[in-house]
């Protein structure tokens, strides 16, 4: 294991790197929160790849895979569909609008009173998407150096903690497209061929599996409409993607980068499920699915390979853990604390804009360290991560989804109707959590439909949303307005 090990060494000492460099480019508030608005199609669309697929996406893609055949494709397939949807629909208007948040567009749109309660909300699913990522280390920090759980935790979170603090959305972007790169490599064209010969070809798997193995619904129809609801919906409004949204540095950038990029999920998709319905071949008794990619990894593959298929796992928790992190740091920063002392009356800088620019970067940085303490210590206490994802998927689209969407496509919406909705879909899919399980479909259904019906009757039952206000929100979906404050004025004070 000693090639392995050097060469899972050298690409987390190569992350550290990038942090360092990365901490050198992040000059202001925008360089560390967005990459400066500069990412170019390749960039963006390598970085946009890297945080959506995970280590849900490869190791349980891979489970679903050894579980249900090639429809363990559909998880990660809906993934790649809410990718395409928001960047062919919604990311040019989304990447126009130039705020650092999902809450600020909120604001803009509904006038300034929406975006206290779905801050905390998005806060909540972003610190539960960064949790459930950074307890993958231990599955991978496992095989590699047979480590003890709390070890791995803490080894994975802090490199990721680190880079992440030093150079903010700079350090993050560089390290993932390195992280693309790796994965593409490790898992599309390494591991995906050489499972499939090793189970024999796709003729010898056919033979051994049963038939539902191969069928594309086999997996079902209920099951991929949840998938569809979680996670398509999930993708078109969660703050770590939308973050990343606004690092591209046109609308025509987003769009086609992002297009790109959801066609590259829908392949790995696809992937994943083969490698896993390979494993079921080699390996019909594993004691668990999600064992499926490290035995195969572990028992199949050749030294030096094997450390560069661990490295694309290692990639692939690190990329979603890194853009969890400031995603949740951005929210806890901006829409929640800034929020708070709003009322304090304000310093004077004597440095001027220089020094504000200045005094962002360092408060942003301080909240990514105190949240990245904070998720390294969730992790280590929560034990069921499938449950605490579940939750935070769940009440970030119950939630938000109505609000979002429908400003963006309903001008008769209303700053009251989308408080309603935030409130009315969150309790609701809670309490039905509480009744029906965590793991059950009905909260989400329910969910959804509460905060739908309760969004159109509030918002006609209220006057509608100031016309200044929508003016200003039209004028800011065309890109004619400057970039606004980084603490939005409401409208009504």
């Amino acid at each position: 294991m000693a090639v392995d090990y050097t060469v899972i060494v050298v690409y987390l000492a190569g992350m550290l790197a990038m942090g360092w460099w990365g901490m050198r480019r992040a000059k202001s508030k925008s360089d560390f929160l967005v990459a400066g608005r500069r990412l170019g199609p390749a960039m963006y669309s390598g970085t946009m790849a890297a945080i959506v697929l995970g280590g849900a996406s490869t190791i349980g893609g891979v489970g679903l895979g050894y579980q249900y055949g090639l429809s363990g494709a559909w998880m990660v397939f809906t993934i790649g569909l809410g990718l395409l949807a928001l960047s062919v629909f919604f990311s040019a208007r989304i990447a126009r609008l130039k705020v650092y948040t999902v809450s600020e567009m909120l604001d803009l749109r509904y006038g300034g009173r929406a975006g206290v309660i779905s801050g905390v909300v998005m806060w909540a699913y972003t610190l539960m998407l960064a949790v459930t990522s950074t307890i993958a280390y231990a599955t991978i920090f496992d095989v590699l150096f047979d480590m003890n759980r709390t070890l791995a935790i803490v080894l994975g979170g802090s490199i990721v903690v680190a880079y992440s603090t030093l150079g903010g959305m700079w350090s993050i972007t560089l390290t993932d497209m390195v992280q693309f790169v790796v994965k593409t490599i490790g898992v599309l064209l390494l591991l995906l061929p050489i499972a499939v010969v090793k189970a024999g070809g796709f003729s010898e798997m056919k033979a051994k599996l049963p038939t539902e193995y191969f069928d594309p619904l086999g997996i079902g129809g209920e099951t991929i409409f949840t998938y569809v609801l979680i996670y398509t919906f999930g993708m078109l409004i969660g703050q770590d993607i939308w973050q990343r949204v606004f690092t591209a540095r046109s609308d025509t950038t987003a769009k086609w980068g992002g297009t790109v990029a959801g066609t590259y999920c829908l392949v790995y998709a696809v992937a994943g499920a083969v490698i896993g319905t390979a494993a079921k071949v080699m390996y019909p008794t594993l004691p668990s699915a999600d064992a499926a990619f490290a035995t195969i990894v572990k028992d199949e593959l050749p030294v030096g390979v094997r450390g560069l298929v661990l490295a694309a796992a290692l990639a692939a928790v690190m990329s979603t853990s890194s853009g969890a992190l400031i995603a949740c740091a951005t929210v806890a920063n901006n829409d929640i604390w800034s929020r708070l002392r709003r009322a304090a009356p304000g310093k004077d800088d004597k440095d001027g804009k220089d020094g504000e620019e200045r005094d962002e970067v360092r408060g942003n940085r301080a909240f990514i360290l105190i949240m990245g303490i904070a998720v390294i210590g969730t992790a280590i206490a929560l034990n069921n991560v499938v449950e605490a994802l579940t939750v935070a998927y769940n009440l970030l689209v119950a939630g938000l989804l109505v609000p979002i969407l429908g400003g963006l496509l309903w001008k008769r919406g209303t700053a009251q109707g989308a408080l309603a909705a935030v409130v009315v879909g969150g309790g609701a899919v809670i309490g039905l959590m509480a009744t029906y399980g965590i793991l059950a479909n009905e909260p989400i259904y329910y969910g959804l439909l509460s905060s739908l019906a309760v969004y159109v009757i509030v918002s006609l039952a209220t006057p509608a949303t100031d016309a200044a206000v929508l003016a200003a929100w039209r004028e800011r979906l065309a890109g004619r307005a400057a970039e606004p404050l980084s603490e939005p004025v409401p409208a009504h004070q």
